[in-house]
């Protein structure tokens, strides 16, 4: 009666660590499954069904965030970001340089733009995908980090939603300030001022692309093709429209220039059409940035 019930007992824990060594076995596979992400170039990238350990190098972990993909390594600008702090809370901050700590990270995927170096040794690390800034739209931008990380419904989704109410506060926008009135966007740093185009960030897609408003002639002629255009900023007043969107650096001391009768004097200025934004929130393009922007000239213009 012992020898059967000790055989009976050894040939549960075998069916039992056969079902454990299976369920290993499946979780594993799932966390390995992998989909082919094919390239604006046509290469094709075997990348993480599911990712769970992204290294994003730059630009896009507003979308990761966004699209509720876990980030393990990011770029120093994105970790500056106040609105991605608490998303981003205990996440190393890395560079390209960083190898080996990204190594340490143990990433399943690596997303970053292709003007990076170490290309070759990161890819050794996991799955890396770089793209070329402003290759692609800026919502085409978005669905394709959508399709690296498996999210292309989702991203699909918000892009049509953000296009929806970005072409509606513009027209109400528009019927307030006018067809006709013109907006500058324009950014400090360290005694340098740039003026911005319609396709560089800080916020500019939306006005000028989604709400169809209007830059001056000479912001127009000097920073549309290129993105931006850096000036002096004692002629920063030949560059501003009706309005003006100042995106000022908090961590940058230079701000004395607010203070200085050139500027008092810009017509912007003295009709109160100065819009300050906090810079570390407008450098980017991806979705999470792009709807704080949005509310922020929606409250900005808007505002009775």
């Amino acid at each position: 009666m012992k020898k059967l019930s000790l055989t009976m007992l050894l040939s549960a824990g075998l069916i039992l660590g056969a079902c454990s060594a299976t369920d290993t076995a499946e979780e594993s596979s799932t966390a390995t499954e992998t989909v082919t992400y094919t390239t604006t170039d046509g290469e094709e990238i075997a990348v993480p069904a599911n990712p769970e350990r992204v290294v994003v190098l730059s630009s896009y972990a507003g979308d990761l965030i966004n699209f509720d993909v876990n980030i393990v390594g990011v770029d120093s600008w994105s970790a500056g970001n106040p609105n991605f702090s608490e998303a981003l809370s205990g996440v190393a901050v890395v560079s390209n340089a960083d190898v080996e700590k990204i190594l340490e990270l143990g990433p399943d995927l690596i997303i970053g733009l292709d003007n990076i170096e170490n290309a070759d040794q990161l890819s050794e690390i996991a799955p890396t995908v770089l793209f070329t800034y402003g290759e692609l739209s800026y919502l085409d931008q978005i669905v394709e980090i959508g399709k690296v990380v498996n999210k292309e419904e989702e991203a699909v989704a918000w892009v049509e939603e953000f296009q929806t109410e970005a072409q509606a506060v513009g027209e109400e926008i528009k019927a307030a300030i006018g067809e006709d009135a013109t907006v500058t966007v324009a950014e400090n740093f360290e005694k340098q001022m740039y003026i911005f185009g319609d396709n560089w960030a800080r916020g500019t897609e939306i006005l000028y692309q989604e709400m169809g408003l209007k830059m001056p002639a000479t912001v127009e002629e000097t920073a549309l093709d290129a993105g931006y255009y850096a000036i002096s900023e004692e002629v920063l007043g030949d560059y501003i429209g009706d309005y003006l969107i100042l995106s000022l650096a908090t961590t940058d001391p230079e701000s004395s220039f607010l203070d200085a009768e050139w500027f008092k004097n810009i017509p912007a200025v003295q009709n109160n059409h100065v819009f300050v934004a906090d810079a570390e929130t407008f450098y980017f393009n991806d979705s999470l940035s792009l709807d704080y922007q949005l509310d922020f000239f929606e409250e900005s213009f808007l505002a009775e």
